[in-house]
């Protein structure tokens, strides 16, 4: 009884934790809303109104802050700050570790005469210079070159932690190359905009002047005892569980998902909200996954660099506020074996400053046209760069997820819905060139007209498509929990930009020709579907059928990282990065070599931390548990006759039997498995590196699990040292 397990046990609810940790909710969450954020209303109490309005254009027009207007913003920012007991800034930027980071500095400043004051200046707001020696960076800079610049990013609102007033920034290096998520991210949205707002005003609305990337994402995770989690080596070192027996019952019965939200984790999410609404993150939704102690929040839709600093900021205060209900929080798209993973689905769309979706269908065909215009350039896109969207979300997490029939497959395609595929259909029917008044007629009436009406029975979802449409926003199913969002927005806005320069170029040319703007349209859609009708799928995606039929239809199944970043290195994605100034050609490779190092370095920790367990806790128990009952065996034996010995003792003799069997097993795949690791360390070459892991290295694992996993079905329950998935999963 005195194994780890057992300790961790003994800490569960029956202490602490059955005193519920009630939590007082406002009768109005909305009154909470930005309270600890410098928003819009905030700066126009503050600012003066030329500082005011100069933080609106550098928001909405991308103009540049001037230095004088900094200093005020600066001042503005910190009396506020102030005012709710901050001491101390910091530029809060997105390094490519995956997580947030922080260098506080104190408003704190001594003057002459053994005097101090707070200061903060408009020098201090737009730059700070964090090191920058240890964040990954592929390459791109020498070790003893430490320099990095932290800039303010004035189109995400500063808000407080604590006592700390954070600054969302960028970070480059000192040679200007961007270190970051968020850099590339306001890259692309800004040539997503340009892009958008030149087709909308040449064909479709003249009033547009920008056009708005939009993301809601949908954030999953589990929810985890700390003291069990702490129990666990391979929870607290890989974020996932290496060993571990099913339980008996799983999420077979599917009674956890929607079902009554335990008091514990109720009071949890409470919390959680009031910071959110605090921090201006606007969650709406709450509700139990399938996999029992998982969870999932939404919020409502935002700007899209906004909705990404808020998913950052989310999973931060989600941990924080975990720890003090006594949770522990996963991220991890698959810490359970044969339980359903976490995905951090990704909602896209494209607003005007007009108040338009662009990809929500209007009242008369014309609206129609621009709803089609904007749907069929989105599914060209993804047509032509879905290797490079299926790059976006690699990772060795998430590859334990893709496919495993709670995920979309590594195959990128759309599901659209059989009614607007029809639409598509009749599209492609259009005949060169002009059309007769009585093909106008048909068109605009009997197909463009009709798509409204569509749409209102047509919003069911394909839960097996990486990329479903859903009435009015195209779902990125695919994106892994752990994942900063950035990413995969970045190559979404990427792509889209690309492909609406691409119809807006030939669009012109066909009206120079002396064909109508609409048919000039038409026409241009007419090819982008038939080009684009390989990734269109309706039906399962987890078939083998599926797999087979996409083989056919020219579609990769990219279903392991190395694989997936190979691919991203082609001639023509590089291009498209370089052309759109999203990242130089070094900055791209630099940023594969980050991934690759990531992943090899995942399984490289894995290999180890499972070799170690398998070693110092599993064995060890096994042997001890044998031990017992060869000192049974030997009783027997002394007492009955050698005729009764030899059935009384069958059974404990075959499980004596049965565990050396296993403990040989895992002590050979320990052994094979850091030979592997070895030689995998040694290869030269990311991506050979990553796929020595991913090929020689990853595949040991599934003997040694075999092995320690029929253990825990024979060893003394009182004596195994592994806290149990029975009890990690169903602990309220």
């Amino acid at each position: 009884m005195s194994t780890l397990r057992f300790k961790a046990l003994a800490e569960l609810p029956f202490r602490n934790y059955r005193k519920d940790n009630f939590i007082e909710v406002p009768a109005k969450l909305s009154e909470l809303f930005c309270q600890n954020v410098f928003s819009e209303e905030t700066m126009r109490e503050y600012l003066t109104k030329e500082a005011f309005q100069s933080i609106l254009d550098a928001i909405k027009k991308g103009t540049k802050i001037q230095r004088h207007i900094a200093d005020q913003v600066a001042v503005a920012m910190k009396d506020w700050a102030m005012s709710k007991g901050v001491t101390h800034y910091t530029h809060w930027f997105q390094p490519l570790t995956g997580a947030t980071a922080e260098k506080h500095d104190s408003f704190f400043t001594p003057i002459e005469g053994g005097r101090a004051i707070e200061r903060f200046s408009g020098g201090m707001l737009i730059q700070q210079e964090p090191d920058a020696s240890s964040f990954p960076n592929g390459g791109i800079r020498n070790t003893f070159e430490a320099r990095g610049y932290t800039a303010w990013d004035p189109t995400s609102p500063a808000f407080i932690m604590g006592t700390t007033l954070c600054i969302p920034s960028i970070f480059i290096s000192y040679t200007g190359e961007t270190l970051d998520y968020k850099a590339p991210l306001l890259r692309a949205l800004n040539a997503v905009d340009e892009a958008a707002t030149d087709v909308c005003k040449s064909y479709f609305d003249k009033n547009v002047t920008k056009v708005s990337p939009t993301l809601g994402w949908e954030q999953e995770y589990f929810l985890v005892d700390t003291a069990l989690y702490q129990s666990r080596p391979d929870l607290v070192l890989t974020g996932k569980t290496l060993l571990g027996h099913s339980p008996a019952k799983g999420q077979q019965l599917d009674d956890h998902y929607f079902g009554s939200i335990p008091t514990r984790v109720m009071n949890y999410m409470k919390e959680l909200e009031i910071e959110c609404m605090k921090l201006g993150i606007p969650v709406t939704t709450r509700h139990n996954e399938v996999a029992p102690n998982q969870f999932e929040l939404a919020p409502m839709f935002e700007e899209a660099n906004v909705a990404v600093d808020h998913n950052s900021l989310l999973m931060d205060i989600m941990a924080r506020i975990a720890h003090k209900h006594h949770f522990h929080i996963l991220f991890h798209e698959k810490p359970f074996a044969g339980v359903n993973g976490s995905g951090k689905h990704n909602n896209w769309s494209l607003g005007t400053d007009t108040g338009e979706n662009l990809l929500s269908p209007g009242k008369n065909p014309k609206k129609n046209l621009q709803f089609l215009t904007f749907f069929v350039n989105t599914l060209k896109a993804v047509h032509d760069y879905a290797d490079l969207l299926r790059a976006s979300i690699a990772s060795a997490s998430n590859d334990h997820r893709l496919g495993a029939n709670e995920a979309p497959p590594a195959i990128i395609s759309a599901f659209i819905g059989s009614q607007l595929f029809g639409v598509l259909e009749e599209l492609e029917k259009v005949t060169d060139g002009k059309l007769s008044p009585e093909e106008k007629t048909e068109l605009k009436l009997n197909v463009v007209g009709k798509i409204p009406e569509i749409l209102l029975d047509n919003t069911d979802r394909n839960r097996t498509s990486p990329f479903a449409f859903t009435g009015n926003k195209f779902e990125i199913r695919a994106v892994g929990s752990s994942a900063n969002c950035a990413e995969v927005m970045t190559v979404m806005n990427v792509i889209a930009a690309k492909q609406l320069r691409t119809f807006k170029t030939e669009v012109d040319a066909l009206i120079g020709t002396g064909l109508k703007k609409d048919e000039a349209i038409f026409n241009v859609l007419r090819e982008y579907i038939k080009q684009s009708k390989s990734i269109m799928f309706e039906g399962d995606g987890y078939s083998d059928d599926w797999a087979k039929e996409a083989k056919k239809r020219g579609l990769n199944n990219l279903k392991t990282t190395p694989e997936a970043l190979k691919m991203e290195l082609d001639k023509k994605f590089v291009a498209l990065y370089e052309e759109l100034g999203i990242y130089s050609h070094r900055e791209f490779e630099a940023r594969n070599e980050i991934k690759l190092e990531k992943y090899s370095t995942v399984i490289d920790i894995e290999a180890r931390v499972l070799a170690d367990i398998a070693r110092n806790h599993i064995i060890p128990a096994a042997l001890n548990y044998q031990n017992r009952l060869i000192e049974n065996v030997k009783g027997l034996k002394e007492i009955f006759s050698e005729k009764e010995f030899k059935t009384l003792a069958k059974e404990q003799l075959s499980l004596i039997s049965d565990i050396s069997g296993n403990v040989s097993q895992i002590k050979v795949g320990v052994d094979n498995l850091l030979a592997a690791k070895e030689k995998a360390k040694n290869t030269s070459g990311s991506q050979k590196q990553a796929e020595e892991y991913c090929n020689k290295v990853k595949p040991l694992f599934d003997n040694i699990r075999e092995a320690s996993d029929a253990l825990e079905m024979m060893v003394d329950d009182e004596l195994w040292p592994m806290t149990k998935y029975r009890e990690l999963l169903f602990t309220r």
